[in-house]
């Protein structure tokens, strides 16, 4: 049964007509490169089968109409006056005002939308959502944006009108995937390729922490910062580099190591992240996901120890994962602090996996985490 075998009922009940588009926007696991795209480095995501559906149809007025179907609630207003709501009406109504300052001459719209991606497990159903709405508003109005451009305008969307300060590889994620693909992406220049997910009987599985990011915003914004000090004591030896995507080793072991070892710490895991992403490419490519799994154990490694913004949770699904048998890899992924491990697992190791992650973390923590078995897909893209 189709999400929209549920939604487009809302949607004739509400407004009295079948809605014109169907669009589906998926979220996105992020397999190695964490915290290296505000940096410029690189980063490699896939979209995933769990993503944001949405039934959308033009009005005859300016009004807007948005029913969030999983809430039961709704937002009314009108494109002649649009101002935040610090509610999640916020990622819809700023995509609205991105298509407003470029001078797009948008009707009023009507829309129902719900998904099957977890709220809170990092794998951004903000920019899903911003991607769908702007992906609908191009089609529903003849806008004739690129899906470049679409990108933009859900960075600009949440970065100036929800107020997040996101870096871009959700949007690109959500709005580029490709079946079976993973996406290594150049957060400086946008440059991506194409990486074969040959999973051959692995699967991609997440375990959902249950806790909250309640450190995350304030301690993204103090690691950018640590970052950026650490790069401003480079500039004064390398006066050309820009941010840490231009710094090696042998710079941060020379100007950082004795004299600054908090941002040699922070640094340090930027520039080795990176290497470990690239060098991981080559091995998908390979089809090699014993050594990609190791990249991510030492992806976690630096994280938890070095960038600190694991948690015990996090640290704990990893502990409880590796020994396992038919686990490749294993790392927390997204901004941390709560949030999901993301685990690559042979597929008939996986009963045992799950039964041993619920038992284990349970018992350690009085949570029952979630799981979810997720495969690559395409991004935004309209249904039938």
């Amino acid at each position: 049964m189709s999400l929209f075998d549920r939604l487009d009922p809302h949607f004739r009940q509400l407004f009295g007509e079948e809605p014109t588009s169907r669009i589906v926007s998926p979220g996105r696991v992020n397999l190695i490169g964490e915290h290296t795209d505000y940096n410029e480095g690189f980063v490699l995501p896939a979209a995933i089968d769990k993503a944001i559906h949405f039934a959308i149809g033009p009005r005859a007025d300016n009004h807007l109409h948005f029913y969030a179907y999983d809430l039961n609630q709704t937002h009314t207003g009108s494109l002649d006056r649009i101002t935040p709501t610090n509610s999640w009406a916020d990622y819809l109504l700023g995509v609205v005002v991105q298509f407003q300052m470029r001078n797009h001459a948008l009707g009023g719209f009507n829309v129902v939308f719900g998904g099957t991606i977890p709220v809170g497990g990092g794998l951004s159903s903000s920019a899903a959502i911003e991607n769908g709405v702007g992906f609908a508003l191009n089609e529903l109005f003849g806008c004739n944006f690129s899906r470049l451009d679409l990108i933009n305008i859900s960075k600009r969307a949440e970065n100036e009108f929800v107020g997040v300060g996101v870096g871009v590889m959700d949007m690109f994620a959500s709005m580029m995937g490709k079946k079976n693909h993973a996406i290594r992406l150049d957060c400086r220049s946008l440059d991506f390729v194409y990486a074969p997910l040959n999973l051959n009987g692995v699967r991609i599985v997440l375990c959902d922490t249950r806790v909250k990011h309640t450190l995350a915003s304030s301690e993204y914004n103090t690691r950018r910062a640590e970052c950026a000090a650490g790069v401003a004591v480079l500039q004064r030896f390398y006066p050309d580099i820009k941010n840490l995507r231009d710094v090696t080793m042998p710079m941060l072991d020379e100007h950082l190591k004795q004299a600054e070892p908090l941002l040699y710490r922070r640094c340090s895991y930027v520039v080795q992240e990176n290497e470990r992403l690239l060098a991981g490419f080559v091995e998908l490519e390979a089809g090699d996901l014993a050594a990609f799994g190791q990249r991510m154990y030492g992806s976690h490694q630096g994280l938890s120890q070095q960038y600190e913004v694991s948690c015990p949770e996090l640290d704990l699904l990893v502990d409880i994962a590796r020994p396992l048998p038919g686990v490749l890899g294993v790392r927390m992924m997204g901004g941390g602090f709560g949030g999901c491990t993301i685990n690559l697992v042979a597929d008939e190791h996986l009963a045992q996996f799950e039964r041993t992650v619920l038992t284990q973390y349970a018992r350690q923590t009085d949570k029952d985490p979630l799981i979810y078995v997720c495969t690559a897909e395409d991004g935004t893209h309209t249904v039938s």
